[in-house]
């Protein structure tokens, strides 16, 4: 179907005259008449009929003019959301996120996001480092939000967001509970390990080589956060957890902290895209310029827009 001669004829159905229809698209009325007859012609039915001075529509003309009017009532909101979508207040916004920023860090961020822009639809997640960077490298997602100290030339851009501190804990009622001891003697409890790929898991391990003591024995493994804790808290075995994460089960005395001399663990959380985007997407552009704030990307000064770079 002819989409113009549509539009035409939705313009002489609507105002039930030629002459009118003319001046409002500013076309003669020769032209408008012949678009009338080449639509009746390519659909093998009269749409029209001569009334006094203007028309009136056969019944097959006023079905066409309901059908039309819902197709151009599509064409309007077609038209309103992609400009939403320009503007970044709807879309997709999919982000990987390691488990510490996706449980304390990203749901405040996403919050504040959200009261924004409603319409914009989040998809997380939730992944160690490495597997978080393969999803954004592999373009199933927008965004990974990691902590990573070695990055081994990966082709991302990076702004690092925060730091956060890491706790050795053990159950609140071990020995070591509020002491201090050496890397030696901890590494003699069977720790609670997280998968591989995981970058807590070569952090401890990096930790061990720096103090030239062996791999502590694995008493179990996750592949998460939060369950590694609980199984603390529950009276097993020892980990390196995040301070945010623990802090408060600590001052309530659920789980015990243990300290090491000359050991001060702080991580960096950092906030990724890929390396060959020059732009993104708009709804992408929204969340990054909400979140960075102070953050600056990595060796360089913090940019006006995430498209600086």
């Amino acid at each position: 179907m002819n989409l113009h001669a549509l539009r035409i004829f939705v313009e002489v159905a609507l105002r039930q005259s030629v002459t009118e229809a003319a001046a409002a698209l500013a076309i003669s009325q020769p032209a408008v008449s012949a678009q009338i007859r080449k639509l009746e012609n390519e659909l093998g039915v009269a749409l029209v009929a001569p009334r006094g001075r203007g028309i009136a529509l056969t019944d097959e003309g006023r079905f066409l003019l309901e059908k039309a009017r819902r197709i151009y009532d599509w064409e309007r909101e077609i038209e309103w959301q992609l400009a939403e979508i320009k503007q970044g207040k709807k879309g997709k916004l999919r982000i990987a996120s390691t488990y510490l920023p996706s449980h304390y860090l990203v749901p405040k961020w996403l919050a504040a996001f959200k009261r924004q822009y409603e319409q914009v639809d989040v998809e997380i997640r939730t992944r160690n480092s490495a597997q978080s960077i393969e999803l954004l490298l592999g373009g199933q997602v927008d965004l990974a939000i990691v902590i990573k100290e070695s990055w081994d030339e990966l082709p991302v851009r990076r702004v690092h967001m925060t730091d956060v501190f890491y706790w050795f804990i053990l159950p609140a009622d071990h020995p070591y509970a509020g002491k201090e001891v050496s890397m030696e003697q901890l590494v003699q409890e069977p720790f609670l390990l997280r998968e591989q790929g995981s970058s807590t898991r070569e952090w401890l391990f990096s930790l061990c080589r720096e103090h030239g003591v062996k791999r502590p024995r694995v008493g179990l493994q996750y592949h998460g956060l939060v369950e590694s804790i609980q199984s603390v808290r529950a009276g097993y075995g020892t980990m390196l957890a995040p301070a945010l994460a623990v802090k408060e089960m600590v001052d309530r005395n659920e789980i015990g902290r243990v300290t090491v001399p000359g050991v001060e663990i702080k991580r960096p959380v950092y906030i990724c895209t890929r390396e060959e985007e020059v732009s993104h997407r708009p709804v992408v552009e929204r969340f990054l310029g909400m979140v960075l704030g102070t953050a600056a990307p990595e060796s360089q000064s913090k940019p006006t827009s995430w498209t600086d770079w």
